[in-house]
């Protein structure tokens, strides 16, 4: 069974930084979930990720992301991010394994 821990982190980033800062976030991996939040602390969008949501289908949410940045001067994005236990990771004995019989 997969167990898998989760915590956040919070990045703070001016208006016209955020589509940009989100996107490398989100291409960074073991992203669980976006928010952003205005000056305030109010969660002004709040983005749930799959494992491996890319392109044309995060486009919507990045198209919201645009709309709040050209509103916002600062904000904080809070990301919910996935850390993996030694359980979920392939073994690196396994990989080894696989290399030596390929050298014969």
């Amino acid at each position: 069974m997969s167990e898998a821990e989760t915590r956040t982190e919070e990045f703070q980033v001016s208006g016209d930084m955020l589509i940009a800062k989100v996107k490398e976030l989100v291409h960074g991996g073991n992203i669980r979930r976006v928010a952003i939040k205005n000056e305030e602390g109010r969660i002004l969008v709040d983005i749930p990720l799959t494992l491996g949501v890319v392109g044309a289908i995060l486009a919507p949410q990045l198209a919201a992301v645009g709309a709040i940045a050209a509103l916002v001067t600062r904000c904080t994005i809070v990301v919910e991010k996935i850390k993996e236990t030694d359980l979920d990771r392939p073994s690196e004995e396994s990989e080894d394994d696989h290399h030596n019989d390929a050298d014969g």
